[in-house]
């Protein structure tokens, strides 16, 4: 697997668009054949801030991502509602085993 969290930091009054484009394309990447889950995080202590935390099968599954329609229409919609730019932390599985992620 390869793991990939994406934190965001929003400003204040983008929240509610981000959070529907966010959800728009978590929603078509989590029907992706090669990402195994698709979770969209909020911050509970500031609320701006996101972390969302993709699932792929291989790496190559994250081009194949980055090729579609709903990834290019979220980044064209987030990029100005972003406070500063985004940062990812990539990560490989240790448990459960890769078979464990269905």
């Amino acid at each position: 697997m390869h793991i990939v969290h994406v934190h965001v930091h929003v400003k204040p009054e983008q929240l509610t668009s981000f959070k529907k484009a966010t959800l728009v394309n978590a929603r078509a990447s989590a029907q992706e054949a090669g990402i195994a889950r698709f979770d969209v995080l909020q911050s509970k202590d500031d609320p701006a801030r996101f972390v969302l935390v993709e699932v792929y099968r291989t790496p190559q599954d994250v081009d194949r991502h980055k090729a579609t329609a709903h990834y290019a229409a979220w980044a064209e919609a987030a990029k100005d509602m972003l406070a500063e730019p985004r940062t990812r932390d990539v990560y490989q599985n240790v448990f459960p085993e890769d078979a464990g992620w269905g």
